[in-house]
């Protein structure tokens, strides 16, 4: 639940309110009891994150992380075939332009 910032138009007194979302504003002043209080727009609360940092890799499970380590391990070796791949095709073109 927020808290509301109110002022009194009447009064000046000012005070804080911890209402509901849905709560309707207040209108009567406690200090004065006119019907004159306003409730004013503010910034509001941040939120607070504590700790060393909030990442989407952080709350893995360790049988995922095992599983990532093996799927980047032969991503490496992909690159490697395909040069190796393309290396005979450009010598097997050398060969027949040679006959």
């Amino acid at each position: 639940m927020p808290t509301y910032d109110y002022v009194c138009d009447a009064c000046g007194h000012s005070f804080e309110e911890f209402q509901s979302i849905t709560a309707k504003n207040l209108r009567k002043c406690p200090e004065c009891g006119k019907f004159k209080l306003r409730r004013l727009i503010g910034a509001g609360a941040g939120v607070i994150f504590k700790g060393s940092g909030f990442y989407q890799t952080d709350y893995r499970s360790s049988s995922y992380q095992k599983a990532a380590e093996k799927d980047k391990a032969p991503a490496s070796t992909d690159k490697s075939d395909k040069s190796d791949k393309s290396e005979a095709k450009s010598d097997a073109k050398a060969d027949k332009a040679d006959k």
